[in-house]
């Protein structure tokens, strides 16, 4: 797809981390960005940054993203580009005993659903609402009226101890990407996920150095921690190579995830 000055673009979890390095990106090329975000402070201080609109969107609601959409489409009309990157993630085992006590208790089945809802529900619901709405659009020269980027993670396929939600929801959102674009191809919607591994965003700023390093070190090359602008570039390759369809790409530096 061609970016054009005034095309307008929706980026959930848009505050801070992937989503607002992307929205930085799509800005830069002239697109106008709605930011979807429960961040208020975050979220209105990069949309003015940027140029773009802060929506304040909760993606495990209907209402909320509706209002989203709305708000954004009255700013900026209808969307032809939506980076869904709003996420969170839990740790427990399925089972596990105690060392102290040997008390015996599973993962809670409420914290489980939770992340399901926000990381898989929560990005198909932003996916078919966006799409609904670009099919209202008028194709472009090739045919093409909108692109999709969702975000997973290589938890999906190597997910670790404790990650069972997480994973979950993960491989879920991997395993939805080809039937969803396929969904989508006569309209000329395309849509592609990116896999990160691991990442320098505000969620893993507040782990200990020491434990940041370690993580670094465990990447095979190069052996940092991921920059948002390297996920916001391979979104934006995805939404401008229009040939991009149906993928679901690692970007992590070779990193295989070990059980712990």
């Amino acid at each position: 797809m061609k970016l054009e000055p005034g095309m307008a673009a929706v980026v959930t979890g848009g505050a801070s981390g992937l989503g607002a390095a992307t929205a930085r990106a799509l800005a830069a090329k002239g697109v106008k960005v709605a930011l979807f975000d429960l961040n208020k402070e975050k979220g209105e201080a990069v949309a003015a940054e940027i140029g773009g609109v802060f929506c304040e969107v909760n993606v495990t609601s209907d209402d909320s993203v509706d209002a989203g959409f709305a708000k954004a489409r009255a700013a900026h009309g209808q969307e032809r580009i939506l980076v869904n990157c709003a996420g969170t993630g839990n740790a427990a085992k399925t089972a596990s005993r105690s060392k102290e006590t040997g008390e015996i208790k599973h993962f809670p089945l409420d914290a489980f659903n939770m992340i399901v809802q926000i990381n898989l529900v929560g990005t198909f619901r932003c996916i078919a609402k966006s799409a609904a709405g670009m099919l209202a659009l008028d194709p472009l020269e090739d045919g093409e009226r909108g692109a999709i980027v969702n975000t997973a993670s290589v938890a999906a396929e190597d997910g670790q101890m404790g990650q069972a939600a997480y994973s979950a929801s993960k491989g879920g959102v991997v395993g939805m990407t080809l039937p969803i674009a396929r969904d989508l191809m006569s309209e000329g919607i395309r849509v592609n996920t990116i896999l990160p591994g691991i990442f320098n965003t505000p969620l893993l700023n507040a782990a200990p150095q020491p434990v940041k390093d370690a993580l670094a070190a465990s990447v095979p090359f190069p052996k940092r921690l991921g920059n948002p602008e390297e996920y916001a570039n391979l979104a934006m390759c995805m939404i401008e190579t229009s040939y991009f369809n149906g993928e679901d790409v690692r970007l992590d530096g070779a990193i295989r995830m070990a059980p712990r």
